[in-house]
């Protein structure tokens, strides 16, 4: 009727949303927003690694060299690092890197795992003090830095094995990666039972 106001002023509610079935977007809580902005920081921390396993193979023999030199080591340090050094960490971590890509969930998702990411910087940090060659604790982080190479070679065997097991299929989806387990053994179907059925003949009413 003319003369009233609109019934959402009328009753003190706000004015409808310009587009009708429209609700507002709800922004997530702050915690859920961090959990998502550190899982995408995880995952390119991860990919990085998976991509720094090659070049590694040649950069980390390289600055062993090039620290020889602007360290001035000397002679048999030189040696070394041409006969043991360069050979021993170019193989090593060719090796360790084919033991990672060989795992299916790396080669899927094209990052390594969190292992991965915890033996390869302890063992490429100590590898890369050692190309400062200095006397007062060259010789301890030498034998450290074999030690950690030899147990980041086991971890590799570890989670190859753990993944190569039959316990469980992985496929590629367009969705992401799904863990499918192996068909369950099922029980041959049974016979259906033969059923004789009896009918009675009553002899019709004598007249």
């Amino acid at each position: 009727m003319d003369g009233l106001p609109d019934p959402p002023a009328m009753a003190g509610l706000p004015d409808p949303p310009a587009v009708a079935g429209r609700m507002p977007r709800v922004a997530p809580p702050p915690a859920q927003r961090l959990r998502g902005g550190r899982s995408i920081a995880g995952m390119w921390l991860r990919r990085g690694f998976y991509g720094w396993l090659f070049p590694a193979a040649f950069l980390l023999p390289l600055w062993l060299l090039v620290g020889w030199g602007v360290f001035d080591a000397g002679a048999w340090a030189f040696l070394w690092v041409l006969f043991l050094a360069i050979p021993s960490v170019f193989f090593g971590q060719l090796i360790l890197t084919l033991l990672v890509r060989a795992r299916g969930s790396v080669r899927t998702r094209r990052a390594v795992s969190w292992w991965d990411v915890l033996g390869f910087t302890v063992w490429h940090a100590l590898t890369i003090s050692l190309g400062f060659f200095d006397q007062a604790w060259w010789a301890p982080v030498m034998v450290l830095t074999v030690f950690v190479a030899v147990g980041l070679f086991w971890l590799e065997l570890w989670q190859l094995w753990r993944e190569a097991r039959p316990s469980r299929l992985l496929l590629r989806t367009t969705e992401g990666v799904a863990y499918v387990p192996p068909p369950q053994s099922t029980a041959p179907p049974r016979r259906p039972e033969d059923v004789i059925v009896i009918t009675e003949r009553t002899p019709p009413p004598t007249s």
